[in-house]
């Protein structure tokens, strides 16, 4: 279970010195720091679920969610999430893993997102076809549909029977709202993909 600082002095109150009470408690391995003022009592707990309560707001996506899917064929080891209005990208090394966030724009944010439950835990990640637009969004755009096509296949490793699955509908209504030259061309492709096999 993660808790805050507070929470847990609140819980030690019955101590004459909480906070002491604590640091002997993380000494012991009772209770495991993940970043300043938050903590979890389950040192075997999978980072993947405590992303959203590092930095936040934010959800599941990028590699970490194309990985998660079987879109891309690596094991991917840091968590990526998506955030936005931050600025700037974030990156914390904690002994629950690496995580990082980068900012998707603000109207596509709270879009295309699946709320997941593992035991107590919640937590949010993009749809694979959010997913694979909030990677591209933060590409370099490519100068024509042939050079994303290749982007996707062969520095992603995203294969086109993969491409195939993704909602083209869910793929086009996203694109609106990320305002990008890679979107508007990943639109072209999907349905090129399927006019192939009619």
């Amino acid at each position: 279970m993660i808790k805050t600082t507070d929470m847990i002095i609140n819980e030690l109150s019955i101590y004459a010195s909480p906070r002491t009470k604590l640091s002997r408690m993380v000494k012991k391995g009772e209770i495991f720091p993940i970043i300043k003022g938050l903590y979890e009592t389950e040192k075997s707990t999978p980072g993947f679920l405590l992303a959203g309560s590092i930095y936040g707001p934010s959800y599941i996506s990028f590699e970490y969610a194309l990985s998660f899917y079987g879109l891309i064929p690596e094991a991917v080891y840091t968590v990526t999430s998506a955030t936005f209005e931050k600025k700037k990208s974030k990156k914390y090394e904690t002994m629950f893993g690496t995580f990082t966030y980068r900012d998707v724009p603000s109207e596509v944010f709270p879009l295309g997102l699946k709320i997941m439950k593992e035991d107590a835990y919640y937590y949010r990640i993009a749809s694979p076809e959010k997913a694979v637009c909030d990677i591209l969004y933060t590409l370099p755009p490519a100068s024509n549909v042939e050079e994303l096509h290749l982007l996707l296949n062969d520095s992603l490793r995203i294969d086109d029977s993969d491409l195939m699955k993704l909602n083209t509908v869910t793929i086009i209504e996203l694109s609106k709202h990320y305002h990008s030259t890679n979107m508007k061309r990943l639109c072209i492709l999907i349905k090129r993909l399927h006019k192939s096999i009619e």
